[in-house]
């Protein structure tokens, strides 16, 4: 398996040959951030493209395909028309929360970004409470939401901001139990230990039921996180104009635009990272023919198919079911997925004590 940690040595080690320690330091982390920005900038505008062609797809038609060869430069002509858009200044507003919130939407998403695990040794650090830190931080963004609603003093942002908060701090118990259903299987919340942990099989393999049921929650509790349909409320068009982002033009609109589509990415980069391995390439104990052919494809090639694969997932649902009811979608976390969820995490425990995982 390749291991990145090797090139970022090499970076240190230069830097340091001719750099006093503390401006070291500094540059690094003027690459580390400028690489965040570059990727994720990158990734967001693929995902809008690809969620396009996507919906395309499934319903029989082309999709984006003026813009570019085969519409590929369509995401890039959207994102030079939101930045040289106005930013209309309203009146009757909090100036300054109004500012604020897309700011905290795009810095949350951001944070939860720095921690995914691309490849072995490429990851900005790796905290030994990495799961609980990158739990923590995505929660920040509900603050922008209920912030963007309140401050705009229009009564279909707040309706919308009141969904969301309501939303979003519902399922994030389902997710959370799904997280912790999964690391009572690793023993560690460190990032890199729960990857290296699945050498010998990926966790949706080695956990039996539990695992599974854990993932089938966790893909549901997260798309209703990231609100995403069929759990859109919070920006339902029919009903709330955009929702709580209604009043916001330009690059405050965009920053909401590009969290929820690095926040599709992130649900889908966690769970690839419980269950089904992160980087870590498919082995199969015993078939060493077959897991030295696998371990071939670089790590960041393996996280990066299954990251797709389950945003595909996610995307396939919003094209597929219709939007729910508040109160359906407020049973379905607290009537259902949560209990269920207590009952798993029993279960996963009994199966750990009892050494029935594999």
């Amino acid at each position: 398996m390749q291991d990145f940690s090797i090139i970022t040595n090499w970076i240190h080690n230069l830097l340091a040959s001719f750099m006093p320690g503390w401006l070291t330091v500094t540059v690094e982390c003027l690459l580390v951030g400028v690489g965040l920005l570059l990727v994720y900038s990158v990734l967001a505008l693929f995902y809008i493209l690809y969620e396009r062609k996507l919906c395309a797809w499934f319903q029989c038609r082309l999709g984006p395909n003026r813009v570019g060869p085969w519409g590929l430069l369509q995401s890039v002509a959207d994102m030079f028309k939101i930045l040289i858009k106005e930013l209309i200044e309203l009146k009757h507003v909090d100036r300054f929360l109004f500012a604020l919130a897309p700011y905290l939407v795009i810095i949350a998403s951001m944070l939860a970004f720095s921690v995914m695990p691309w490849g072995r040794g490429l990851q900005v650090v790796d905290f030994n409470i990495g799961i609980f830190f990158l739990l923590a931080v995505s929660s920040i963004g509900v603050l922008g939401i209920l912030l963007a609603g309140w401050s705009s003093n229009n009564k279909f942002t707040l309706i919308g901001a009141m969904r969301s908060g309501a939303q979003m701090v519902s399922y994030e118990l389902s997710i959370g139990l799904s997280v912790l259903t999964m690391v009572c299987l690793a023993g560690t919340m460190s990032v890199e230990g729960i990857v290296m942990a699945q050498y010998d099989g990926w966790f949706i393999f080695k956990g039996h039921i539990p695992a599974i049921i854990a993932f089938v929650i966790y893909m549901i509790a997260g798309t209703a996180e990231t609100n995403r349909g069929p759990f859109d409320l919070p920006e339902a068009e029919s009903e709330l104009t955009a929702g709580y982002h209604t009043e916001y033009s330009g690059i405050h609109f965009g920053f909401f635009y590009l969290a929820e589509y690095l926040n599709l990415f992130i649900v889908s980069g966690v769970a690839a990272l419980l269950f089904f391995g992160g980087w870590m390439p498919l082995h199969v104990p015993g078939w060493e023919g077959f897991n030295e052919v696998m371990d071939y494809i670089p790590g960041l090639v393996w996280f990066i198919l299954k990251a797709f694969t389950l945003s595909a997932i996610i995307i396939w649902f919003k094209w597929t079911f219709p939007r729910l009811r508040i109160d359906q979608l407020l049973s379905l976390e607290w009537k259902y997925l949560l209990p269920i969820n207590l009952v798993n995490l029993v279960l996963m425990v009994a199966i750990i004590v009892l050494g029935w995982h594999f």
